[in-house]
């Protein structure tokens, strides 16, 4: 990547965004920042990067600003919840015809219909990850505590089954007990799920699993996790988390593990394909 090629980044919630400016700021690459209003933390505004606001529908004016900002590439990084698409924000009118000519509305149509309109603007999105190859999980043991039996078990029989439901763009994290499903993400993201498993397992030995998808596209709603993720795994009552390898973005890599530890928790990276 040319160091000076100016990078478009379209932020919303959590660490992810920060972490892009960050890592943009020790590499000396130049960023315009589309900060969405709904979602982004003001923090976005304490890197030194240009920053405009928009509200989550205003797609149209997100276009004019990156292309004359002179940007030919963006990255998107940092959730934005999909309730909000359908809630409260007000389209513009190319956001209302990206809508319109979509079949589905799950989150790879929906993000794919903003990259579609972007290309045809001359903006092309790539990988989310791309500033941040350091935080990316590895295969192999994450914490000093590997797996036990009962966890083990439960990763066996629960991968294959993320898996299929990640297929189908239903959600990419399940909880299991006991070789059994006791939740499954939807609209609500990892650590509301693992709150929602915990409060109906009475916070019992919980085995989380996040997985990416067939042919994971990393431009956009890559998995992540992050210190957030243990503090619902604690209040819950989860004990191990197993992730894809190089596929999962792990927010705050050091402070995680650290975190996972101080618990006892185990986290384990398993190649997409095991």
């Amino acid at each position: 990547m040319d160091s000076v090629e100016k990078i478009g980044l379209i932020a919303g919630n959590g660490q992810f965004p920060l972490l892009v400016l960050d890592s943009a700021r020790r590499q000396g690459v130049p960023l315009v920042v589309a900060a969405i209003k709904e979602e982004t933390s003001p923090e976005i505004e304490s890197y030194g990067f240009a920053v405009q606001w928009l509200s989550l529908g205003q797609l149209g004016k997100l276009v004019k600003y990156f292309k004359a900002a002179g940007v030919r590439k963006a990255i998107m990084a940092g959730q934005v919840k999909h309730v909000q698409i359908f809630g409260t924000s007000v389209p513009d009118l190319t956001m209302i015809r990206m809508l319109t000519g979509l079949r589905e509305k799950n989150t790879n149509a929906l993000i794919g219909g903003v990259a579609e309109v972007l290309k045809l603007e001359g903006i092309t999105l790539v990988d989310s990850t791309l500033l941040l190859a350091d935080q990316m999980a590895p295969a192999g043991l994450l914490t000093r505590r590997g797996l036990s039996d009962r966890e083990e078990a439960d990763v066996v029989y629960g991968r294959p089954i993320a898996r299929r439901i990640a297929a189908m763009d239903l959600g990419q994290t399940i909880v299991v007990r006991s070789r059994a499903v006791v939740a499954i993400e939807a609209m609500e993201g990892t650590d509301a799920v693992i709150r929602r498993a915990g409060e109906l397992v009475h916070r019992k030995e919980l085995t989380v699993i996040k997985v990416s998808k067939p042919a994971q596209d990393m431009r956009f709603d890559v998995p992540v996790v992050g210190l957030p993720t243990i503090e619902a795994m604690v209040e819950s009552g989860a004990t191990a988390l197993a992730l894809d390898a190089h596929k999962t973005l792990v927010l705050g890599r050091s402070d995680f593990v650290a975190a996972a530890n101080r618990h006892r928790l185990a986290v384990v990276g398993f190649a997409p394909d095991e």
